[in-house]
This record gives C-alpha cells, sequence and structure tokens, in this order.
C-alpha cells in the first residue's frame, strides 16, 4: 500500500477549487436562485460569499498548522471529538455524492440542447464511466486536466462578462421585447420583488452554488508546499468566486429582465441564443458540459480523498485506505462511481424533478459541513495555549467576532431549508442522515475504537 503523493501545485489547487465551486450551481441552478429572489439575488450571493470566506480562512489556519489527508473530518475528530469527525467526514462524503449527483443530472440537461429526443439517464450513464477512469490517474495527470478544464469554464465566465457589458455600454439590440439596460435590475417590480422572504429563501440555492470550494482542505495531504500553497489558494479562489458570481449575476440580469431568466435551461445558453446567434448558444453549451465534468472530477476527487483519510483512522472500511501504485485510492473511486449509477436510476425515474430536490439535500450536507469546520476552530484557538495560537502562520481575521456571526448565518441557513416548502425535505433527509449516522458510530465505530484504546491504557 502506498500513500498520496504530494503532486499538486498552487495552480492545480487554485483550479481544483474553481472547478468545484463553479459548476452547476452557477451555470444551471443560478436561473432558480434568480426566480426566488430577483436581482436581490445579487445581496444574497454577495452575503453568501462572505460567509464561505470565513469558513475557509477558519479551515486554512488549521490546515497550515496541520495538513492530513481526511483534513476538516480529522480537525472535527481532533477538536470537537471522534463523533463530530465522523460525523463531518461522512457528511462531506454524502455532500459530494448529492453534488455529482445534481451535476450529472445537469449534464443530461444540457445535452438535450443537441438531443433532445435521447433519454436523459443515457448521459448520465456515459459521464458517469468517463469521470471513473479519469479519477483513477495519477494524481498530477488529474490535477492537470481540471487546470485546463476549469480554465476554460473561467474563460467563459470572463468572455460573458465583457461581451454582457459590451452589449450594456454600445446599445445592441436583443431579440427581446425589453432592451439591454442597467435600470432591468430595478424597473420589473423593483430590486426587490419578492421581499425579503425572497432573498431568503434564494440563500438555500445561492450556498449549494459555493458548495465544493472546502476541496482546498482536503489537498492539504497531497499538496507541494502546504505551508504557502494553501494560504495564497484560500485567499485568492474565495474572493474570484464572489467577484465571478456577483458580476454574473448583474450582467444577466441588466440583459435579459429576471422575470425572463431561466425559463428555457441555462441562463447563459439563453442569452447568446437571444443574441441570434445559434453557434454561439452551440459553443456555450459545450462550456457548460465541460463546467459540469469538471464540478464532478473534482468532487470526486474530494470524496475519495476524505474517505481515505477517515480509513487511515478507523472511521471508514480499511480498504479505502488501498492505493494504486500511483498512489491513487481506486477503492474510493470505485464506491463513489457506484454512488452515482443511483444519478443514473433517478433521472430514468424522475427526470424533471430530480434537480430541485438534489440541490436542497445537497445544501443541508454542505452547510453541515461548513458548520463544523468553524466549530473545530473555535474549539481549536480555545484548546491552544497562548504561545501556540501566537505562532499560528494563518490566523483567522476579524477574531472572535467573524466566525461567530458565519456560525450563525450557517444555523440559519438550516433553518430556511426547514421553513421553506420545496426543501423541507432536505431538512427532513438530512435530520435522518446525522441519526442514522450517529447510531452507526455508536454501535461500530465507537467499540472498535474502544478495543484500540484498551491496550494502550493497559501498558
Amino acid at each position: 500500500m502506498k500513500n498520496l503523493q504530494r503532486n499538486l501545485s498552487a495552480r492545480h489547487i487554485r483550479f481544483l477549487a474553481l472547478g468545484s465551486a463553479i459548476g452547476t450551481g452557477l451555470f444551471y441552478g443560478s436561473a432558480s436562485a434568480i426566480q426566488l429572489a430577483g436581482p436581490a439575488v445579487i445581496l444574497a450571493y454577495i452575503l453568501g460569499g462572505a460567509a464561505v470566506y470565513m469558513v475557509m480562512r477558519a479551515l486554512g489556519e488549521m490546515v497550515v498548522r496541520q495538513p492530513v489527508s481526511g483534513s476538516f473530518g480529522r480537525y472535527a475528530s481532533d477538536n470537537l471529538g471522534s463523533l463530530a469527525g465522523f460525523l463531518t467526514g461522512w457528511t462531506y462524503i454524502l455532500e459530494m455524492v448529492i453534488v455529482c449527483l445534481a451535476d450529472v443530472t445537469a449534464f443530461g440537461i444540457y445535452m438535450g440542447f443537441w438531443f433532445p429526443d435521447v433519454p436523459q439517464w443515457i448521459w448520465v450513464l456515459g459521464i458517469v464511466m468517463l469521470i471513473c477512469g479519469l479519477n483513477l490517474c495519477n494524481v498530477k495527470v488529474y490535477g492537470e486536466l481540471e487546470f485546463w478544464l476549469a480554465l476554460l469554464k473561467i474563460l467563459a465566465i470572463v468572455a460573458m462578462i465583457v461581451g454582457g457589458g459590451v452589449i450594456l455600454f454600445t446599445g445592441v439590440q436583443l431579440h427581446s421585447e425589453h432592451a439591454p439596460a442597467v435600470s432591468n435590475l430595478w424597473s420589473h417590480g423593483g430590486f426587490l420583488p419578492n421581499g425579503w422572504g425572497g432573498l431568503v429563501a434564494s440563500l438555500a440555492v445561492v450556498m449549494f452554488a459555493y458548495g465544493g470550494i472546502e476541496i482546498i482542505g482536503i489537498t492539504g495531504g497531497e499538496a507541494k508546499n502546504p505551508e504557502t500553497v494553501i494560504p495564497r489558494a484560500i485567499n485568492a479562489v474565495p474572493m474570484r468566486i464572489l467577484l465571478f458570481y456577483v458580476l454574473t449575476m448583474c450582467v444577466l440580469m441588466a440583459i435579459f429582465p429576471w422575470t425572463g431568466i431561466g425559463r428555457q435551461g441555462s441562463p447563459f445558453v439563453q442569452i447568446f441564443s437571444g443574441l441570434g446567434i445559434k453557434s454561439a448558444a452551440a459553443i456555450l453549451n459545450v462550456i457548460v458540459i465541460s463546467a459540469a465534468i469538471s464540478a464532478i472530477n473534482s468532487n470526486i476527487f474530494g470524496a475519495g480523498r476524505m474517505m481515505f483519510g477517515m480509513a487511515e483512522h478507523g472511521q471508514a472500511p480499511a480498504a479505502f485506505s488501498v492505493t494504486s501504485r500511483h498512489g491513487v485510492p481506486w477503492v474510493t473511486v470505485l464506491v463513489m462511481t457506484a454512488a452515482l449509477l443511483g444519478g443514473v436510476v433517478l433521472n430514468y425515474l424522475i427526470p424533471e424533478g430530480v434537480f430541485l430536490i438534489i440541490a436542497s439535500i445537497a445544501t443541508f450536507a454542505t452547510v453541515w459541513v461548513w458548520l463544523m469546520i468553524l466549530l473545530s476552530q473555535v474549539a481549536m484557538r480555545r484548546r491552544l495555549p497562548a504561545a501556540e495560537v501566537a505562532a499560528l502562520k494563518f490566523k483567522v481575521p476579524l477574531w472572535p467576532v467573524g466566525p461567530a456571526l458565519a456560525i450563525a448565518f450557517m444555523l440559519f441557513v438550516i433553518g430556511v431549508l426547514g421553513y421553506m416548502e420545496d426543501t423541507r425535505v432536505a431538512l427532513y433527509v438530512g435530520a435522518g442522515w446525522i441519526v442514522l449516522m450517529s447510531a452507526a458510530y455508536q454501535f461500530g465505530v465507537k467499540p472498535r475504537e474502544a478495543q484500540v484504546r484498551s491496550p494502550m491504557s493497559l501498558e
């Protein structure tokens, strides 16, 4: 059995995080958020982005101090107790599975742009098999592939923002009843057309969109020079993602009134179709497909490395720590692939309604993991001696107010999931998951941990 290999450079890690967080949530899910909040969704992305940045700084403080495989699952175990680590690690794995299901579903929807008569589940099956093969490669090959996939969609977002700006400032007329204008941000029912309730409701979709950025912490075990690389990635990536999301939303809703966005698949494709350039819409569809593939790729990586780290500490089957000659935990890749085959079944049974259900459950898992990261960092700070706190190389800003506000925000988002009728099922599923995994820990993992500690206590 080999260990993981430190073959991921700063470039790989930055784009791995961008690839994980900029995907279906922006290219497809943003339409749902816009319909809920109208132009005020811009505020939701700013607020959510600020909270996520605080999560990432909390994670960064722990990763730089202790760069290990298992990342925040391990940190929760060390600072909050073994049960907390077990729940955090497995809930992150659930998050990655659910987000991947959303992405493979979106992939099937995008392929319908060209092949409307082909059943959606066929495309989902094909992409699951392809991604499984990619993740069995050497991590350096994987990181290089992810770099180019992420770069493609980032360039597409930049081109869309610049192109949208040109349309706005040159007065180009689109094939639409409303002319592009910045005033579209407040002319159709106001900036808050659905009130503060609509803004709050959109947070569920907005937080889903940011999900996956925590993969930066997972890369600690395979990063070259983690003390240097991780802080740079954490400082750069959240701000870039926030910038991309906010500027993109502004351009989208200035070109088209918010009331017309998302009625026909991805709002990005809708914009270029509105320009009357059919080939541009097809090109953009290629880009959103590559974005979905990139996100699936990143998330399978993250879940696999978390399973590997947990297996090393007896919180997952020992087989999950088996690696190939390239240092890839291949058993975990196969487990994730098997889980994603569930997406094929879902797309066969309910191709129309599967996305919103999946997205809301993923939001619960995502916010739970972020909450545990924040609580782990607070607990770590409280148990460290003053000298060790002073020696921390990448401290959380605005301590202790910043983390406290971020914790309150995460609890509020979980409450929103339960309050909104459309997303309430996510809270039920999430609560059921926590109870089920707590029972699994109590009757499966805890007795094994006691057996391991018992001989040590006799010495």
